[in-house]
This record gives structure tokens, C-alpha cells and sequence, in this order.
């Protein structure tokens, strides 16, 4: 691994490569997140397709990076896995576009989590979210895109997820010990506290 290179990082910056001129990692994470929003804002108006897939996926990420990175809507080229102690590889980039491919069929055999009461609704998407989180298709913005994701499947399906709900390191958290211990008891927590039948309060 002394050899491994990150095609991603800027070695005489120290941080991602990017678009915005940013020359230090603090500097591109004051950055990230202002053009992050503003092209957020722009979702509906771009009128992304709902193919509820791989392609979708990339769309949102394309959108919501673009002019930040250069590889926006692009899988990424290198194994990644979370920067603490004894963290796990995510899946090997070979296997991605495939994984994804069963992911999303096996979504699309659920009817996309349609007609589903709200306790099955969360634990649908906890699994369908815990085996997104593990594709972890993009060498960053992996959890921004699959909110966005998530948030038009419960959309189409009757239901919003109140993503400002999600305190502090809870979503961390509860991913770890699913993606660790095969156990999605937390993010089950996390999502019947943020999921709500649409119009409701």
C-alpha cells in the first residue's frame, strides 16, 4: 500500500483536486458545501429523470458537484474506506457497477417501496440504504447523493425524510454498525425518526 497513489488528491495542496481554486483542505471544505447548495437548489429544475438506478444516482451526484469536481458523475477508480481506526474497505471498484445493477434491481423488484406501511417502509430503505452505503459509488459526496436519492424514492412513495433530524454523528454512527456488525437496528432508529407520510407534521 506505501505505493498507492490517489489519482483524486493533490499532493502540493493536500487536499482533493478541485475546480474551485481551493488550495487547502480547509479552504475547499468552506468552500464545497456553498456550491453544493446552490446546485442542490437547482435539482427539480434540471428535471433528472427518476430511473431509480445507477444512472439517477450519477445524475444527482453530476448535478450536485459539478464545478467542484472535475469527476462528478463518475464512479470512482480507487478502493476507499473511512479515515478512523480499523475502518473497512467499501466495495472494490471492479464490483461496483454491478453491485449497484442487483441493488437497484432488487429495489425495483419492492416496487420502489411503494404501498408499504411505514414501519416496513424503514426497514426497507434501511437495508436498500446500508447496501447503497457499502456500494459507496463516488470517491466523495457519497452521502449528500444518496439523500437525494433516497429522499425522491420516499417521495414517489407517499413518504418525506426530514433529513435536518439527524443529529451529530448518528447517521455515522448507525451506518458503522450496519456495515460492521450486519446490524441495521440504528439506522432503523434514525429513519422512523425522520420518516413521515407526506402532508403530515
Amino acid at each position: 500500500m506505501s505505493d498507492f497513489v490517489d489519482p483524486y488528491f493533490d499532493d502540493s495542496i493536500s487536499t482533493l483536486r478541485n475546480l474551485l481554486g481551493a488550495k487547502s483542505s480547509e479552504e475547499l471544505r468552506n468552500l464545497e458545501p456553498q456550491i453544493v447548495f446552490a446546485n442542490e437548489l437547482e435539482l427539480e429544475s434540471t428535471n433528472i429523470p427518476r430511473t431509480n438506478d445507477l444512472i439517477e444516482l450519477l445524475a444527482i451526484h453530476a448535478q450536485l458537484f459539478k464545478g467542484v469536481y472535475d469527476w462528478a458523475g463518475q464512479t470512482r477508480t480507487v478502493d476507499i474506506k473511512k479515515d478512523y481506526d480499523g475502518a473497512e474497505y467499501f466495495l472494490v471498484v471492479s464490483k461496483i457497477t454491478d453491485a449497484a445493477n442487483y441493488v437497484f434491481g432488487e429495489l425495483a423488484k419492492e416496487n420502489y417501496l411503494n404501498g408499504l406501511s411505514i414501519d416496513v417502509f424503514v426497514e426497507r430503505l434501511a437495508y436498500f440504504y446500508d447496501q447503497l452505503n457499502y456500494i459507496h459509488p463516488f470517491r466523495e459526496g457519497n452521502g449528500r447523493s444518496q439523500r437525494i436519492f433516497w429522499t425522491r424514492v420516499a417521495h414517489d412513495a407517499s413518504y418525506e425524510i426530514d433529513w435536518d433530524d439527524v443529529v451529530g454523528d448518528e447517521n455515522d454512527e448507525a451506518s458503522r454498525l450496519a456495515a460492521e456488525k450486519f446490524d441495521l437496528s440504528g439506522l432503523k432508529v434514525m429513519f422512523t425518526k425522520i420518516v413521515k407520510h407526506l402532508g403530515t407534521e
